[in-house]
């Protein structure tokens, strides 16, 4: 029975780029904590490789994690008998709350966003071709 093969047994692939381009590569590859070869692998097949960090999402999220934490800040002083949110009834609470779940959701989203483009292939990349990546 003969041993299956292994990428290190099989011939690499050279590319030529220029010193520029390959800090580029390089860069990107770190941004996705994979090693240079691993990175153009996974690209030339076909998947899409997302950064570890997504800084447009970061963004979003911190953007978003503020926002709850002023509805909270509200929320508390309403529970606190603050003089300044007597004139808060109760359905002005009932739309803070509401407001506190949305904001809830679209901080859940954005995390969904951020946790499944790392699963995400491109189409034409079949099952063998994931499983050799593992």
């Amino acid at each position: 029975m003969m041993a299956k093969p292994t990428r290190k047994g099989s011939p690499a692939v050279k590319v030529y780029c220029l010193p520029d381009e390959r800090a580029e590569l390089s860069a990107q590859a770190k941004a996705a904590g994979l090693s240079l070869s691993t990175f153009l692998l996974r690209v030339g097949l076909g998947y899409q490789v997302p950064g570890i960090l997504d800084n447009q999402r970061v963004e979003q999220l911190a953007k978003v994690n503020g926002d709850l934490g002023r509805l909270g800040g509200l929320l508390k002083l309403w529970l606190s008998d603050d003089a300044r949110t007597a004139r808060f009834d109760a359905p002005t609470l009932r739309a803070l709350l509401k407001k506190i779940e949305g904001t809830q959701d679209q901080m859940h989203e954005i995390m969904l966003g951020v946790v499944l483009p790392r699963t995400a292939r491109v189409p034409s990349v079949d099952a063998q071709a994931a499983e050799r990546l593992r």
